[in-house]
């Protein structure tokens, strides 16, 4: 069955290229932004659906509706592991959103503070319905303050077109709120370590919790990790619904790993449409 002019355009969106069945012109031209310097990517077949069983997503709390570009079916959901014993949050948990910004401006609890220039703190709509949650910051965020800049930004803003969503000023409904796992860039861009990941911790429940989204997205596999407390690789926790603290859950590839493997962008896509059907289901519709 091929795609509907809709479904292509969004597909387009996001620098996936489209295979129809009825032309003989071949893959259509991506439409990636031009500032991206990816290598062609080999014409993209529509992913097999996967049949999947009948649950209910547990009830968020009510918030304006908003429209989907996409059919509503049914999804598993996986029952939310238990949180590895820690430092508690004290203070932390009942901070508002400048005492929080502050707290995490001067934060020195951990090494990364000696190296960054900036915090890298989130950006979007505070009551925002879906909340973005990323790796740790790179050199441009780590210059800019700001999660998600370069290319992997601009792929980002991409799949968030495609699904009518933006991180420029909107409404709760269509602006997102985005974060990452820690605020500070580790050096040369190596991974965080488990004692960085516990001291930022924190400021990330405290984020969660003040924007009370709808759905979180969690990019990557250290976003995966902190939200879901889990070692599971991406493949194996895609395509289902996870719960953290009672919010829908859905994971996914970071934009940075699909600049460098363009061939998944298709994984992507399917895990954008699934994040709409469990958006929609929280409103009811």
């Amino acid at each position: 069955m091929p795609w509907t002019e809709r479904q292509q355009a969004l597909l387009q969106g996001m620098g996936l290229k489209v295979w129809s069945p009825a032309s003989t012109a071949g893959p259509e031209a991506s439409t990636a932004p031009a500032t991206r310097s990816e290598a062609v990517e080999p014409p993209l077949e529509r992913p097999a659906e996967r049949p999947v069983s009948v649950v209910k997503t547990p009830p968020a709390p009510s918030r304006r509706a908003a429209g989907s570009p996409v059919a509503d079916v049914a999804v598993p959901v996986v029952a939310a592991p238990s949180a590895p014993a820690g430092r508690a949050d004290g203070p932390v948990a009942t901070m508002d959103w400048p005492a929080l910004r502050a707290a995490v401006a001067g934060c020195q609890a951990c090494a990364l503070c000696e190296s960054r220039k900036n915090t890298v703190f989130g950006v979007g709509n505070p009551a925002a319905e879906w909340m973005i949650v990323g790796e740790a910051p790179g050199e441009q965020e780590d210059k800019q303050g700001e999660p998600f800049v370069g290319a992997a930004g601009q792929l980002l803003d991409a799949m968030l077109k495609a699904i009518g969503l933006t991180r420029s000023e909107a409404d709760a409904a269509h602006q997102v709120f985005i974060a990452n796992t820690l605020k500070c860039r580790p050096p040369r861009n190596r991974n965080p370590l488990p004692e960085e990941l516990a001291q930022c911790t924190p400021y990330l429940q405290r984020q969660i919790a003040l924007v009370q989204p709808r759905v979180l997205l969690a990019m990557g596999r250290f976003a995966i990790q902190q939200l879901l407390h889990t070692e599971e690789p991406v493949g194996r926790l895609r395509g289902k619904v996870h719960e953290h603290q009672g919010i829908p859950v859905i994971v996914t590839y970071h934009p940075a790993y699909l600049l460098r493997q363009p061939t998944e962008k298709a994984k992507a896509w399917q895990d954008l449409l699934l994040a709409v059907q469990v958006y929609r289901r929280s409103q009811g519709g």
